[in-house]
Formats: structure tokens, sequence, C-alpha cells
């Protein structure tokens, strides 16, 4: 069975997702990243292949995309990076990125590298789910990965229940129409998590985007299955410029 559904059979509630920018702070900092997110309870991890134009971000993850592009990141050297984790880490890994470089590289090639490094499912935001369907999905079954779409409070029912019935892993759920960043409130969003929960979808859902305390966490653990933190996690990395004080950080704010 892929990790991602063993982690909710196991796990049904208060789920970390964190997200990460590969290649930042430093060029080589993708498994030591992996490492200790994964030694502190981490429950799953995206690794986000940087791209130049990283149009679902604020600014926060666009700065780390770009440093980690000077750096030198590509998703050649990403995969380089990968090739051994899984004699190590055993938790969920889930690569995000756009389109555009990954077409580059060539889909199926990008699929099957994922498939021999252990990477368990993708996101690709910018990705139609017309085009998904017609193009994509058999190419990324045929490696078993599995295809997490991101709905917001403006996705329409029909458009929701038609990615609950093509995808099988979790669904996105995205906190605000808005890019990723911080917030310090979801008091605004109970309607919205209240009719998705309605809906009783097959599949769990993680909430993202804006979660960077302890208040925001415990908002969306109630209305879902967890958290995904990204901006908060690299505003910890771009203050430490250290993994592992990083990680120390973001576990301490969440906390707070």
């Amino acid at each position: 069975m892929n990790r991602i559904n063993q982690l909710f059979q196991q796990k049904s509630e208060n789920i970390l997702s964190v997200y990460f920018t590969a290649g930042f702070p430093k060029l080589e900092d993708t498994v030591p990243t992996l490492q200790c997110l994964q030694a502190n309870g981490v429950d799953l991890v995206e690794i986000g292949v940087p791209f130049s134009d990283p149009m679902a971000d604020g600014l926060v993850i666009q700065n780390s995309s770009h440093a980690a592009l000077q750096n030198g990141m590509s998703i050649r050297k990403l995969f380089e990076q990968l090739t051994a984790v899984r004699t190590e880490i055993h938790i969920p890994l889930i690569m995000m990125g756009y389109l555009n470089p990954i077409m580059q590289f060539g889909f199926e090639a990008f699929c099957k590298e994922c498939h021999r490094v252990g990477v368990d499912g993708m996101i690709i935001p910018d990705l139609p789910m017309s085009d998904f369907l017609s193009e994509y999905k058999e190419i990324a079954s045929r490696y078993g990965l599995k295809f997490i779409f991101l709905i917001t409070p403006e996705t329409s029912e029909e458009r929701i229940r038609e990615i609950d019935s093509h995808t099988n892993g979790f669904i996105y759920m995205v906190s605000s129409a808005a890019v990723t960043g911080t917030q310090t409130s979801f008091d605004n969003k109970v309607e919205y998590f209240n009719r998705i929960n309605s809906m009783n979808l097959k599949n769990p859902r993680l909430v993202g985007f804006g979660i960077s305390n302890k208040s925001t966490r415990n908002m969306v653990n109630l209305y879902s299955s967890g958290a995904i933190i990204g901006s908060a996690f690299i505003k910890a990395l771009q203050e430490t410029q250290d993994v592992e004080k990083g990680v120390k950080l973001l576990l301490e704010n969440l906390e707070k």
C-alpha cells in the first residue's frame, strides 16, 4: 500500500505535514531536512521543486525558490540527492512543483524517477483536472504515484466531487483563495470548513496556507485530518539558516 494511504489508515487526526523548498537554505540541505523533520515527529513532507514563477506561493516561498535556484538546485540534482533516501526515511514524501519544469524534464521521466527514489505522490497546482485525466493520470498510476489536488473556498461542489472521485490519498484544502503565507486566525473559515465536512467526501483532507501558530493549527485540526505548514517553516529556515534550528523554531512557534 502507498505510504500516504497507510498514514491516513493509521492516523486520522492531528497529522502534521511540512513543506520545504529543496536546495534551501543550502543546496545540500534536502536530506538533512527530511531527517530532521522525521526525527521531530512530522508525519508527511512535501518537497518543493523550486521554480522561477511559483504563482500559488507568497513572497516567502518565492524567495526561497529563487535562492534554491541560485544555489544550483534542479530536478536532476534533487533526484540525485534522494537516490538513497529510503534507507532511512520512512514517512510519506510528496513532490510539489509546477508543470513547466516538470514538462521540460519529461512527465513520464519525472514519474519514473519519483518511483525510483521512493516518492509517494505529487502536487502540481497549475495542472488542470481535464489535462490530468486525459494525459497524465494513467502515467502517474503506472508508477504508483498519488496525485493530490487543491480546493479553495471558491471551488464549486461539482468540482470538489470530481476531484474526490479521481484522487486517492488526500485532498489539499487551501484555507483561502490567496497565495501562501501566515495568518493569525482562521475564525472566518468555519463556514467553509463546515461546508466541506458536510459533503462526506471519501478522501481525508489536510488544510494548508496560513498555518503558523497553535491557534491556527488547532482550528484546522478540528475540521480536518491535519495541517500543512509551508511559509512558517521557510521563515524559520530564513531566520536560522540552519535545518535543525529551523525545525526547532517551527515547532516552538506551533506551540505559541
